[in-house]
């Protein structure tokens, strides 16, 4: 008979529900929210599992992979839709919920949500840590001048390339703002630095794939 499997998934345990095709209770614990504790806890029903349910959560993208890869059938299921179902169960707890996971792949009641590919949430992932080297290598800026201009030192339209610059020449004139100014700054250019090695890395990365290649030949808008 088929098995049908529900996960409840947190940080550091994952509860687990298998049931067979007219609900019946085969097994319930927990395992490590770890791929390889996951994979053994469920080995022993391998080849009579026929859907395997993970609800979406930071963790899921990443579970979800390692057990594709064990040849699992697997379905990342869509958050909000999940809710619903699971909180007209009477327990709201993640043993009740795993239960209702597994309920949800039995009946077919449920919304499965795409999952990334490994390289596409790499990608992702680096382009999110770009977002936030720049955003905080902008408030140091500003951070900058706002500190400087207490002092009546005004940095003025000044163009990023020559924001350092810009920034010795003020404080030749108040070297008692040094200790102050002067760690910032260092902070800011090594942020500078290594943000142009990443977008390095990006624009040769966007020269090899097909669907960037193909928008850089869409024509530059007339803003005239």
């Amino acid at each position: 008979m088929a098995l049908y499997v529900g996960l409840d998934v947190s940080l550091r345990m994952t509860s687990i529900c298998v049931l067979e095709a007219d609900g019946s209770s085969v097994w319930e614990g927990k395992a490590e929210s770890e791929p390889v504790s996951l994979v053994k806890v469920l080995s022993p029903w391998r080849d009579k599992i026929a859907l395997l349910g993970i609800e979406a959560c930071p963790l899921s993208e990443w579970l979800y992979g390692a057990l594709v890869e064990s040849k699992f059938q697997i379905v990342c299921i869509e958050t909000r839709h999940a809710q619903r179902f699971l909180s007209s169960r009477p327990n709201k707890t993640d043993r009740s919920d795993a239960r209702g996971i597994a309920e949800m792949m039995r009946l077919g009641h449920y919304r499965s949500v795409h999952v990334k590919s490994k390289a596409s949430q790499l990608l992702r992932t680096t382009l999110i840590a770009r977002k936030k080297f720049v955003d905080h290598m902008l408030a140091i800026e500003d951070t900058i001048r706002g500190l400087m201009k207490v002092h009546g030192l005004k940095l003025g339209a000044v163009h990023r390339s020559r924001f350092a610059a810009r920034v010795e020449t003020l404080l030749a004139d108040a070297p008692d703002l040094r200790m102050g100014i002067k760690p910032l700054l260092e902070a800011r250019n090594m942020m500078r630095k290594h943000k142009a090695l990443m977008d390095r890395q990006l624009s040769q990365m966007a020269r090899k794939d097909d669907v960037c290649k193909r928008l850089m030949t869409y024509p530059a808008l007339d803003r005239s």
